[in-house]
């Protein structure tokens, strides 16, 4: 079965998350990706742990969840590019590939000589994705930025927790996934650009850009009013009741989102008075008296179960859901129907569990080939088969330590 990018193929030079994220997602869509590490250190994420995955073998340094949760799919080549002998081989890559993905610092490749610039003469036609916390120019380009702090500096902290607390970042690096998901469409759009334009292209993502794009409806909000927008907790800035709330068993999401489904609620809910009250009609008016209308709901839903509520609510069509942990999202019915959970093999054949990507291609599906690979183990193959190195040369550079397996 053929796959969406075969014959494409990818060099990832990125560490830690947003890059690793899109490399990975163009794995799963059928591109060959070779991924770059140090020797024995590999990339950092490998470290993040407990938990692990593996442990600590052969040489190589246990392996973290949290490096497998965005390296399935890639090909490993330990090289040392420090080393002139080392960019080399990369160069030698870069002359074979259709992209290349990297998240150093501004300027942090050209001492190796494998900046844009420096490279792109050697394959005009190579998409070059550079991935920093504040863009290739400006006054805070030459700065390192991680998801947390860029969840802070670009504003969705303020926007996270209760009312009366301290700003929360989210409890997953949504600013590298959402950094991620931007250069795939990115890399993406600049290859079916090069189907017209014969011509590569640079690809400058950052992840604060990022984080202030996806501030969407609250990002809106305050140019409309140039007000700051308030921590609601769980509540919805635009939307009421659009929100969690307590039951006598647990917690339910009420995603309320048009007048004729709060009059079914109401109803439902033994409080019709409400729908009828002028105060609480129309959303505008319900958004402008949360205050009051919020504790009334509240108490209402305080005094049956979370499965009550979802039965009453789903059988008339009022959005709701219970408020799960992990072990009750991966035991979720829908979850396990969709596939949700794959199992790919690792070097030795020992299956490891992964969890699929949300996309679904009728023609060309994504494929789950192997798990994430040790630092180098694909480094004699690739040499090999993808630079047609000889025997002499492939030994030359391991024995002078500038690749290693």
């Amino acid at each position: 079965m053929s796959v969406a990018l075969k014959g494409i193929k990818v060099i990832d030079l990125s560490r830690i998350l947003a890059g690793p994220w899109a490399s990975q997602m163009l794995a799963d869509m059928g591109a060959e990706v070779i991924k770059v590490e140090r020797p024995k250190k590999g990339d950092d994420t490998r470290h993040w742990g407990p938990p692990f995955i593996k442990p600590a073998q052969h040489g190589q340094p246990a392996q973290a969840a949290y490096f497998h949760s965005a390296n399935r799919n890639k090909q490993s080549i330990a090289i040392d590019i420090t080393q002139a002998a080392g960019q080399q081989v990369v160069k030698d890559l870069i002359a074979h590939a259709d992209v290349l993905v990297e998240n150093y610092k501004v300027g942090g490749l050209e001492k190796y000589g494998l900046s844009y610039q420096q490279i792109k003469s050697i394959n005009p036609k190579l998409v070059y994705c550079s991935i920093t916390g504040f863009g290739q120019q400006g006054p805070f380009a030459h700065k390192a930025g991680y998801d947390a702090m860029i969840q802070g500096e670009g504003g969705l902290m303020s926007l996270t927790g209760v009312s009366d607390g301290e700003p929360m970042k989210v409890g997953v690096a949504v600013v590298d996934v959402m950094t991620g998901l931007y250069s795939a469409n990115a890399i993406l759009a600049a290859l079916f650009a090069r189907t017209h334009t014969g011509q590569g292209q640079h690809i400058d993502i950052a992840l604060l850009d990022v984080q202030v794009a996806t501030l969407a409806n609250q990002g809106m909000n305050y140019l409309a009013t140039g007000e700051n927008p308030t921590r609601l907790g769980n509540g919805h800035p635009n939307i009421v009741p659009y929100q969690t709330f307590a039951t006598n068993d647990g917690s339910l999401i009420l995603a309320i989102g048009n007048d004729h489904q709060f009059e079914k609620f109401c109803n439902a809910a033994g409080c019709a008075e409400l729908a009828n009250n002028a105060l609480y009609q129309s959303n505008q008016q319900r958004v402008e008296n949360r205050a009051t209308l919020i504790p009334v709901l509240a108490n209402i839903l305080a005094q049956k179960s979370t499965e009550y509520w979802v039965k009453t609510l789903e059988s008339i069509a009022v959005p709701c859901g219970p408020v799960n942990n992990l072990d009750q999202v991966f035991s979720h019915p829908q979850v396990q129907y969709r596939d949700m959970v794959q199992q790919v093999p690792d070097h030795a054949g020992v299956m490891i569990k992964t969890i699929a990507s949300p996309i679904n291609l009728s023609a060309t599906p994504l494929q789950y080939k192997h798990a994430a690979p040790n630092i180098g183990q694909h480094t004699e193959q690739v040499l090999k088969q993808f630079l047609n190195y000889d025997d002499a040369q492939v030994n030359a550079l391991f024995k002078n330590h500038i690749v290693e397996t």
